[in-house]
């Protein structure tokens, strides 16, 4: 017969597990919702355009849409969208997954959508200071509740490997909202490190998202280091992105006697379309060869016409 002892830790123990099975189920409960899909491909397309929509408790819309890769999609292929009929598949990512139910036709598709978040993922990214059940900045705020951010990070493919990856990089302390980023504008420790070593070592997470969106990459900087432009600020480089002004249009104004520029003045020949025909043709007619008064030659302010 057991003792005391022994029948109180089983009763523990089995008490316990009754408790953990109800917080998962709970937890995974909270993190499941349903909605509408809609889909499209192209016969020569290796992907498909799926948009997903759920109602919120208010009424409201959420709405989420990107392409991805057949491959991507377990239960669905290329073929079958195209020759149309039932269908139900898969979308498994390590934040969660959605199950599709629906039809498709002519590579077009619709139907109803399943989302379960993972609370294994939740779990493991709080442990990395990733805390999807708070709302902890305001980048992570603006994504709703914890099922709204778990299924952002699925339909996003956020997984722990690249919270890992950015937390290497030094970045300061990221957010949920910063991993969405990350993910979307291809932000990775790689592109940091390569960012921070082109001349810039106070980059931070918002610096590198601007870099992505505007093509600034250690590449460009050196061009720009090779005409001349060296120890810009990086708000420098975002505004010659704005205002296309590439080293061949710095060539192209030096080419016509501008010998030293400044990236403000630069900008200014490029809100006004000044180029090298322009330039010609202004001081032909004897406006001398200087920012302002080419400004005023294209807006017509001023006569600068020769005796």
């Amino acid at each position: 017969m057991p003792n005391t002892s022994q029948t109180l830790m089983r009763t523990f123990f089995l008490l316990s597990s009754i408790i953990l099975a109800s917080g998962l189920n709970a937890a995974l409960a909270q993190n499941t919702f349903t909605g509408d899909w809609h889909a499209s491909t192209a016969d020569n397309s290796d992907k498909i355009q799926l948009s997903l929509e759920r109602r919120s408790e208010k009424g409201g819309r959420n709405q989420m849409g990107s392409k991805y890769e057949f491959s991507d999609l377990q239960g669905l292929t290329r073929h079958q969208a195209m020759r149309g009929g039932a269908v139900s598949f898969s979308l498994v990512r390590e934040a969660g997954r959605v199950d599709f139910e629906g039809t498709f036709q002519d590579g077009k598709g619709s139907g109803t959508f399943r989302f379960t978040g993972s609370s294994n993922f939740l779990y493991a990214m709080k442990s990395r200071g990733f805390d999807f059940e708070q709302q902890s900045a305001k980048s992570d705020r603006d994504r709703g509740d914890t099922e709204d951010r778990l299924f952002t990070a699925t339909m996003l493919n956020v997984t722990t490997a690249m919270a890992d990856d950015l937390a290497s990089a030094n970045l300061g302390v990221l957010g949920v909202g910063d991993l969405f980023k990350a993910a979307i504008f291809k932000v990775d420790s790689q592109f940091a490190r390569e960012m921070k070593a082109s001349g810039f070592p106070k980059l931070g997470m918002e610096d590198l998202v601007k870099a992505r969106i505007f093509k600034i990459d250690p590449d460009y900087v050196s061009k720009v280091n090779g005409m001349g432009l060296q120890k810009l600020t990086f708000e420098q480089l975002v505004k010659m992105r704005i205002f296309k002004i590439t080293p061949e249009y710095i060539s192209e104004v030096r080419g016509i006697g501008f010998a030293d520029l400044s990236v403000e003045e630069l900008v200014k020949l490029r809100i006004f379309n000044i180029d090298s025909a322009f330039i010609r043709e202004a001081t032909s007619e004897g406006v001398p060869l200087n920012v302002e008064k080419l400004v005023q030659r294209r807006i017509g302010a001023g006569n600068y016409r020769s005796n």
